[in-house]
């Protein structure tokens, strides 16, 4: 029995990357020791999971971010350089990060250090105290890619980039150590030898696979077995009705403009519209008036069991969150994507070159393209058919269970 640590940045959605918690509990199941790490909000989702949670004080991950100012007031190039700071202070912040290595350092002179540490791909804190204990660090959710070339950097990525390095420099010499688990020159990222798991097809990465280094292993998918009975509000739907989820996840819940404007565009292919809010507060006004803008027979809902819910849906309309994406592609829907932020681009890219789905910007939305994208996809017989053989080839790789065969190799 091996002793491992998992650890995520506080957000639900960081637990998943399309099969992070899951690969948790298949080492549970297998007798292995897991401890899951984060800060206390996520104690409870965790838990429920069937996994031992150890609150700590700090991840290392900026959230919530500081409020944004107001880009109508901001020169164009000042806003994109802001934006690349704010997503570089989000895993990056010195300070932060340190404070999240002294806490796993703490702890690990409390209860004794991990046989190898498992981590959100994104966790700067995760790359230097696997690099402090000596244990190999393992990345769920993310390849381990090769340098960038800066020649084909924005001028805007240069600059963060030379920060970024400065950053990872600074931290590395507080803490002594080389920095082992960040790659070196151009745009540095968390990259360790061992293995980078990810929870899709190499297909699904065709654009980059000329960059991905051989550490990455690929382990696909397959969509959850219920084990709970349907809600009884997806009961009272008639079987023969056909479904539509509209969903932005659990962080980017504030939209309500898209969820408006996607749920008019199923309810125009014969689709009931599932719209999924997220827990995050609105308040009740604008709740009401979204409420009055979505079409009738909208099931407007916090959440959706998606092992109960994607198998009636015909179509999913979403942000482009990993995790979410993941699920759409597992279970062989049709897609849109409309990015709000990050990584989110980059799924949307993705889906377009597998031919499983759209790729809209906030703007073909608000140009009415979403009814648009949502007629085609319906009609377009190869596009799901695309979508059920990706489905397959996911579930052929072996999900969950390889990727927990990986990580327990890291240890013999």
């Amino acid at each position: 029995m091996a002793i491992f640590w998992f650890v995520s940045a506080p957000l639900y959605s960081h637990t998943d990357w399309g099969g992070f918690l899951k690969t948790a509990q298949a080492l549970n199941a297998r007798g292995h020791d897991i401890l899951w790490l984060s800060e206390s909000p996520l104690e409870r989702a965790v838990t429920r999971s069937g996994l031992r949670f150890r609150a700590i004080r700090q991840t290392g991950w900026l959230w919530p971010p500081p409020p944004q100012p107001d880009l109508s007031q901001i020169a164009p190039q000042d806003a994109v350089a802001l934006r690349y700071k704010r997503a570089l202070d989000t895993w990056l912040s010195e300070d932060l990060v340190a404070d999240a290595v002294e806490a796993m350092l703490d702890l690990e002179d409390e209860i004794g250090a991990p046989d190898a540490l498992v981590s959100d791909p994104f966790l700067s804190a995760s790359a230097i105290a696997a690099d402090i204990l000596d244990v190999p660090l393992v990345i769920c959710g993310w390849p381990a890619q090769a340098t960038l070339d800066e020649q084909q950097l924005f001028p805007v990525q240069r600059d963060l980039s030379s920060d970024s390095q400065q950053r990872i420099q600074r931290l590395c010499e507080r803490f002594g150590i080389e920095g082992r688990n960040f790659s070196k020159g151009t745009a540095p990222s968390i990259r360790s030898e061992s293995p980078h798991i990810v929870y899709f097809t190499p297909g699904w990465h065709q654009s980059e696979l000329s960059t991905i280094l051989p550490q990455t292993q690929f382990v696909g998918g397959m969509p959850a077995a219920p084990t709970d009975p349907p809600p009884r509000w997806l009961l009272d739907i008639p079987p023969d009705r056909p479904l539509g989820l509209v969903t932005l996840g659990t962080s980017f819940t504030g939209d309500l403009g898209f969820y408006s404007w996607a749920a008019q565009a199923v309810a125009s292919a014969g689709l009931i519209p599932l719209v999924t809010l997220g827990w995050n507060p609105i308040e009740a006004d604008k709740k009401a008036e979204l409420k009055r803008a979505l079409p009738a027979g909208t099931r407007l809902l916090n959440w959706a069991p998606y092992e109960h819910v994607l198998p009636r849906c015909e179509i999913m309309i979403h942000h482009g969150g990993i995790g979410t994406t993941h699920a759409a592609v597992a279970h062989g829907l049709p897609q849109i994507v409309v990015p709000h932020a990050a990584d989110q681009r980059i799924q949307g890219r993705r889906a377009a070159e597998a031919k499983v789905g759209l790729h809209l910007t906030a703007h073909d939305v608000r140009q009415g393209q979403l009814r648009e994208g949502v007629q085609a996809l319906m009609e377009a017989d190869w596009v799901r058919e695309n979508a059920r053989r990706l489905a397959r080839e996911m579930a052929a790789l072996g999900g969950a269970e390889r990727a927990g065969e990986l990580v327990a190799g890291v240890v013999g």
